[in-house]
């Protein structure tokens, strides 16, 4: 890879911080991998632009870029931001047993944007087959007219005298020195003359932004996908937090689903059982005929294979598993009370075949008939 770092975000060499930022944000959101599943060249233009965002984005690694290009950067080693974040593990141990923030020194104006959740109701089919949704998420935006800096336009900040800069006050304790957000500047690190008259100083306004979310086929109730940036906006340069979309599944008209299969009870009358039969059933697709033979019992199943659920990160599909449920009439006339009661007694002559079944069903019609 030997694009020049200005080149991959497509800014002059001389621009500015701002509109470095501008452009990364940009194309980041353009090649960003969860919206490009099926381009691999837009995850390696979103890899590049991250790289050359992480050099131009530090005033110190910028100024060895440009006076010695990448060699002067990997002489560097790594950047102050790469040591904090080895560190910043330990820190949320220790702030979370002594009550400070995290040791690294990583003050508000570097803090990553908070996660969101949205929870998405979803068809049984468009769960089946997969789909897009456009969703409405309410979040923080950075503030346009003061790009973030809580500023208004054409003054400017300065370093926080109580935290020089730093956004966390240092606090000691026997061996380990620890640190909590400075309450003079709320963590920012700076101050501002005059706040920022369309964010009233918070560099931050609320906002709703779309975000289409693509579902593959075959999830189900409680299935989270993440969309990475797509949370609150970060503090400073820090990246966006990330987006979770919890997925619940209406239920089918239909059938019940067990993993990638699903289950159809189809009723059939005790007649067509005995006697064999082709009934309609429906599926996912289109309805298609199934064939009982003679003598079906309860709960018999048939088989129809890929015509169930896709199978995620699959080109297979689940089977459809179709269930007899025999019917029994609920009232007979007096025709078809006679009908069986011959039924029944041309079965005894066959007492070997019909046995104890014979006498029950005897004894029920003359319950009927009584």
């Amino acid at each position: 890879m030997n694009c020049d770092y200005y080149q991959m975000l497509g800014v002059a060499r001389d621009a500015t911080h701002a509109q470095i930022k501008r452009a990364y944000r940009a194309l980041a959101l353009q090649c960003h991998p969860d919206r490009n599943c099926e381009c691999p060249e837009a995850e390696t233009r979103f890899k590049q632009a991250a790289e050359a965002y992480e050099v131009l984005s530090d005033r110190t690694r910028r100024a060895l870029y440009d006076q010695y290009g990448r060699a002067g950067v990997k002489m560097k080693g790594p950047s102050p931001a790469d040591i904090n974040d080895i560190f910043s593990e330990f820190g949320d141990i220790f702030g979370d047993i002594f009550g400070f923030g995290s040791c690294s020194g990583q003050s508000k104006s570097g803090a990553r944007g908070e996660d969101l959740r949205f929870d998405l109701s979803l068809s049984f089919e468009e769960a089946a087959f997969g789909t897009s949704k456009v969703i409405e998420i309410p979040r923080r935006e950075e503030c346009d007219a003061c790009e973030g800096s809580g500023a208004e336009p054409g003054t400017t900040s300065v370093i926080c005298p109580s935290c020089k800069g730093l956004g966390q006050i240092q606090h000691r304790q026997g061996l380990f020195t620890l640190s909590s957000s400075c309450a003079a500047c709320e963590g920012s690190g700076e101050r501002v003359h005059e706040a920022c008259a369309a964010c009233t100083g918070a560099g931050f306004i609320a906002d709703v932004r779309e975000v289409t979310v693509k579902i593959p086929a075959g999830v189900g109730t409680d299935t989270k996908l993440r969309l990475r940036g797509e949370g609150k906006a970060g503090f400073g340069d820090a990246p966006a937090g990330d987006l979770f979309v919890v997925l619940h599944v209406e239920p089918s008209a239909h059938f019940e689903r067990q993993g990638a299969n699903l289950v159809y009870q189809a009723e059939i009358s005790f007649i067509d059982a005995a006697l064999g039969c082709q009934i309609e059933v429906p599926t996912l697709d289109e309805p298609v005929t199934v064939t009982f033979p003679p003598g079906t019992q309860y709960g018999d199943r048939q088989t129809l294979k890929n015509l169930g659920i896709a199978q995620i990160g699959s080109d297979r599909r689940g089977d459809l598993i179709i269930s007899a449920r025999l019917k029994t009439p609920d009232t007979l006339n007096d025709k078809q009370r006679r009908l069986l009661e011959e039924f029944v007694k041309a079965g005894s002559e066959h007492a070997g075949e019909v046995g104890a079944e014979t006498s029950s069903a005897r004894a029920r019609l003359s319950d009927q008939t009584a």
